[in-house]
């Protein structure tokens, strides 16, 4: 039986309350219910949000960065606290951050908002330093995407267990893998959290992407009761070579979720990987890049049994859609399913319930082998430092059709005499890819590219956020829209599918990933494999000054019922069913 002590009641904010309102959590609660107007909804939204509601004590020209940083990794910070100047100090410390509250909003599918559960932190009341708690890392921009559980019952994301407030976190060592390298001499454990639909937490702590951050997590729930999590995310913040450790705590990630509380909880140990993948593995490719970062994993899904991850950031590796190979490995210890490093999930393959076993002795040179990961065939082979694919969040609509959410080139580059950003303009794979699987030629081909109605690199306003330029960058405060990141989808029986995206900004901030972005939605026909005219991006919500948007799903327990999803959507564009 799971420990119900384990559950942290939640805090919901109804609307009509301030944003930063602080209402009281009780740590350690009882596994009891919400009151029942308060709990998660099926078939709604849920969407991360996190508000940058703190003024950390920096006083620029004086504060040295990191956080106790040992000479020669100091730097003097250029800016104070304020938001949003304090991220000039991006460009002094390069692992500049401050950490903030997690909000999880729920919308309905049109967009209208329902309530707002914040997830416990050190700010509120009654939450200790050895209560359950959990904070996202300012402005990191890949944090605390959503994932529905393989059985539907729970959402699951990943953060810190810090207080609010604290300096470059995200760039901290993990208690149990220290790289004495790192300019951030801190030590804190990534978490992971699920919340269920009565509106109850539970996190499990991991020494996993020390020197960087944890990004999504998804649950299998498996039918014999057995639970596990898989886990994407970067480690490293070091020099080079990396420790062992760091090296087999990047990339994809397995654990077991833990039903005690943090502070009982012993220290996990080693992290443990579910899957690897080296460029070498391509014929193509004699030399390994730096070795670890070639699992720089950012987007995660499953579908039909199999894990898939997206690697989009980074000058190692390869930007494209990877998936694990469970079927085994060949004589030369080469995945089945792809044994020249491309490949298609083989004929009943089944999700890992263990970790991959590796030869420690070759971690210095050849990572965590031998890799049982696939470059999905038909998708981009390019090493990443010169492609022009930044693949993030992907949902599978079908067996055969898949879109993936490209985040844009991440270039500021602006022009006064157009009022635009002018690279982000220039696009034309940013926004939503669809693929489609051509089963001739056993791979996946890009179908098109939807992005009207995102008017990417075209700079928008936001109410009480600075205007004019900001003098550290001599580039406009107001951001533009350059890409997608993480999505979630819907079909429909009419054969439409709506898919909600978080949009990625570029703009004259001292940090990108802390500029206000939105929610969007777009319907698109699913046979279609020319793009459709009349397919164009919503604005369902917009950030306000202060706010970023991180992940969107659906609520746990929601009920696929494609017919209950349109008719709902059908309203929200004024035609509801009599």
């Amino acid at each position: 039986m799971k420990d119900r002590h384990a559950f942290s009641r939640l805090t919901i904010l109804q609307p009509g309350f301030a944003v930063g309102l602080l209402l009281s959590t009780v740590a350690f609660a009882p596994a009891t219910r919400a009151d029942e107007d308060n709990r998660l909804r099926p078939d709604h939204l849920l969407v991360s949000r996190s508000v940058y509601d703190v003024n950390p004590a920096i006083v620029a020209g004086v504060t040295q960065l990191p956080p106790n940083c040992v000479a020669p990794n100091c730097v003097t910070a250029t800016a104070g606290g304020a938001y949003p100047t304090v991220f000039n100090n991006d460009a002094a410390d390069a692992s500049f951050g401050v950490t903030t509250k997690i909000f999880l909003d729920q919308l309905t599918l049109g967009g209208e908002f329902v309530a707002s559960i914040e997830v416990p932190n050190s700010a509120q009341h009654n939450v200790g330093p050895n209560s359950d708690q959990m904070v996202t890392s300012f402005s990191s921009k890949s944090e605390i995407a959503l994932n529905l559980s393989t059985d539907g019952q729970f959402v699951s994301f990943m953060g810190y267990l810090a207080p609010v407030g604290a300096l470059d976190v995200s760039n901290s060592n993990t208690p149990f893998v220290v790289d004495s390298t790192n300019p951030v001499p801190g030590r804190t454990y990534r978490i992971v959290a699920q919340l269920d639909a009565g509106g109850h937490f539970r996190f499990t702590k991991t020494n996993a992407y020390s020197g960087n951050n944890g990004r999504a997590v998804i649950i299998n729930n498996t039918s014999n009761g057995a639970s596990f999590a898989y886990l994407a995310g970067n480690a490293g913040n070091g020099g080079n070579p990396q420790p062992n450790g760091v090296i087999v705590g990047g990339g994809a990630q397995i654990l077991t979720p833990q039903d005690k509380p943090l502070s009982q909880q012993a220290d996990p140990g080693l992290p443990t990987p579910v899957g690897s993948f080296n460029i070498v593995q391509l014929p193509a490719n004699k030399k390994t890049d730096k070795i670890g970062k070639d699992t720089n994993f950012r987007g995660l899904t499953i579908s039909n049994n199999v894990v898939y991850f997206t690697k989009g950031s980074g000058s190692n590796g390869i930007n494209t859609l990877y998936f694990v190979d469970t079927s085994g490995f060949d004589s030369q210890q080469r995945p089945l399913a792809c044994p020249a490093g491309t490949g298609v999930p083989r004929p009943l393959a089944t999700l890992p319930t263990a970790p991959i076993s590796y030869n420690a002795a070759n971690l210095q040179t050849q990572g965590v082998f031998p890799y049982n990961m696939c470059i999905l065939n038909g998708f981009p082979a390019t090493l990443a430092k010169s492609t022009t694919a930044f693949p993030f969040g992907v949902w599978f609509a079908n067996a055969t059709t898949v879109y993936i959410a490209d985040e844009g080139n991440g270039s500021n580059t602006f022009s006064a005499t157009s009022g635009t950003y002018t690279d982000a303009a220039a696009q034309t794979t940013a926004g939503l890819q669809k693929w489609v699987f051509d089963s001739t030629s056993g791979a996946w081909k890009l179908a098109y590219v939807l992005s009207a109605g995102l008017d990417l690199g075209v700079p928008y306003t936001i109410r009480d956020y600075p205007t004019g330029n900001n003098p550290a960058t001599s580039l406009p405060w107001a951001p533009a829209t350059d890409g997608l990141r993480n999505i979630t989808g819907r079909a429909h029986r009419d054969g439409t599918v709506t898919i909600w995206a978080i949009t990625s900004t570029v703009s004259g901030n001292g940090d990108q990933g802390a500029d206000p972005n939105k929610l969007v939605r777009i319907t698109d026909t699913l046979a279609a494999t020319t793009l459709p005219a009349s397919a164009s991006f919503r604005t369902v919500r917009s950030a306000r000054s202060g706010e970023v948007l991180r992940g969107v799903s659906f609520t746990p327990g929601t009920n696929e019922n494609p017919n209950l999803a349109f008719n709902e959507l059908r309203c929200d564009f004024g035609f509801c069913p009599k």
